[in-house]
Formats: structure tokens, C-alpha cells, sequence
């Protein structure tokens, strides 16, 4: 009878302590910093960094800053200023990483280039002019190379027209480059053919892919926007995937800015 009363008491306090609880500085800065972070934007997580007292908060695959009150919201890049690294900049590229062969290719366009060896995915939107022009330059002067296009429908009411048009074609990838090479649009789909186009942008989404093109290479890393002949050859060599020799850098900058959607 003794220790059923004993028990009772201590649960009775237990109860109590939690009631009475702090909220922890994650509750805190969840309950006042996610209503200004924008319509449904959840955070996905709450970090304390090593650097100046700030807590790191992840949403929707973007990083700001904030102290252990939620007062103060930090946004923009922390440099190291003895090594001038970028740390957000790191940050943000180790959290947007993918796991590459669990994209789904089935949804993609297909084209292999010489030996195939080296892989890159690239979601593009088929009103994109930085789309075209990469293709245009960058990807016909590179070589070896097994591209995966997932026509990623965000720009304009009828890409998801064209993309469906170009998947229906009897030739895909030859209705792709013939309109983003040649302007030559693709013919007007059988009603009866259907297309990934639903699919495409639900995995564009969940993969916070905001602009196109967005390319994603083999180690599971991005680089969103265009990007010229020498830095595409640049970044294989860096993954260990050497190819065959580029040709001069084209008219397309170095990661060029992506088109992005409209809110």
C-alpha cells in the first residue's frame, strides 16, 4: 500500500515538473520564427552552430540564422575570415544533397554521349532560355556523358503543353533538341498518351528546385543554373570522372542564374 502511494506521489510530481516545464530553445524559436518564414513553410530543423551563438534553422532546403530567443532572424552567408570559406554555402550544398540512383530515370529523357561513363540530371523547364542555351553550347561540346533530362514544368501555363508533347513524340529526345535547339515544336500529343509531367514536379518540389536548369551529379551534389563547357568539365574532374578533353568555353557563363518559377 506504501509504494502504490509512493508511486502515486512521484508521478504526481512528474506531471506537475512537465507543466511547469521552460519550453527548450527549439520550442522557442519554432513557435516564433516559423509564422515569418513565409505561407506554408515548415521547419525542418534547428541547429546550434559553433559560431557566434547562432542556431541554424533549415527550411524548405534554405538556411537563416537566428539567437536562442527567436528575437533576431540573420539572413545571408557566414564566411570564416581567417580561411574565407563559405560555410552557409557548404551548408546548404551537404543539405541539398541527393541520393542519385533514386531519382526516378523512368520519368526522364535519356541521351548517352560517347562512353556514357559520366552522369548528370538536369531538370529543365522547355520555356527556359537558360535551359536552351546550355544545351546549345555546354552539353554539345562535352563528351562521355550519360544526360537525364526531367522536363520540370514551372515557368509558364503551357510548358506542361510542350513537355507532354515532346514525351509523346516517337522520338523523344529528337522532339527535345528540336525545340530547344531549333525551336521546331513537337507535334500535338494523342489524347490517349500520357506523361510523367504530374510526377516531375512533385519530385522538383520536394527537391526545393526553384529555378531551372538545376543539374544533379552522380555524388548526389547540384549546381543550380547553367554552367559553361570548362566549369562542367571542371566539376567531373573533381568527382574523379575524367572525359575527353573540352573544347573552348561557349558563350553561356559559368553558373549562369536559373529561370526561376514565378511565385
Amino acid at each position: 500500500m506504501l509504494n502504490k502511494k509512493f508511486a502515486l506521489l512521484v508521478l504526481t510530481g512528474l506531471f506537475a515538473g512537465t507543466a511547469g516545464a521552460k519550453p527548450t530553445v527549439e520550442e522557442t524559436i519554432r513557435k516564433r520564427v516559423e509564422p515569418k518564414l513565409g505561407k506554408d513553410v515548415k521547419i525542418e530543423s534547428i541547429k546550434k552552430t559553433p559560431y557566434g551563438g547562432l542556431y541554424e534553422i533549415r527550411a524548405h532546403g534554405d538556411i537563416v540564422y537566428t539567437d536562442k530567443r527567436g528575437k533576431y532572424l540573420f539572413f545571408g552567408n557566414v564566411i570564416n575570415a581567417q580561411t574565407q570559406r563559405n560555410l552557409t554555402k557548404e551548408r546548404v550544398e551537404q543539405i541539398n544533397m541527393i541520393k542519385f540512383s533514386d531519382l526516378p530515370f523512368e520519368h526522364a529523357l535519356k541521351q548517352v554521349k560517347g562512353d556514357g561513363k559520366r552522369m548528370i540530371a538536369i531538370f529543365e523547364d522547355p520555356n527556359c532560355g537558360y535551359c536552351k542555351r546550355f544545351r546549345q553550347t555546354t552539353l554539345k561540346e562535352v563528351d562521355n556523358v550519360t544526360v537525364y533530362t526531367f522536363m520540370y514544368n514551372i515557368l509558364s501555363e503551357d510548358s506542361s503543353v510542350k513537355s507532354k508533347n515532346i514525351w509523346c513524340a516517337p522520338d523523344r529526345n529528337k522532339a527535345w533538341d528540336d525545340w530547344m535547339i531549333d525551336n521546331k515544336a513537337a507535334p500535338v500529343a494523342a489524347a490517349a498518351c500520357t506523361s510523367p509531367n504530374e510526377k516531375v514536379f512533385e519530385l522538383g518540389r520536394k527537391l526545393h528546385i526553384e529555378g531551372t536548369p538545376a543539374i544533379f551529379f552522380a555524388d548526389g551534389s547540384r549546381i543550380p543554373g547553367a554552367i559553361d563547357t570548362k566549369g562542367l568539365e571542371a566539376k567531373f574532374a573533381s568527382l574523379g570522372t575524367p572525359g575527353k578533353p573540352a573544347k573552348p568555353a561557349a558563350a553561356v557563363a559559368a553558373a549562369a542564374p536559373a529561370a526561376v518559377a514565378k511565385k
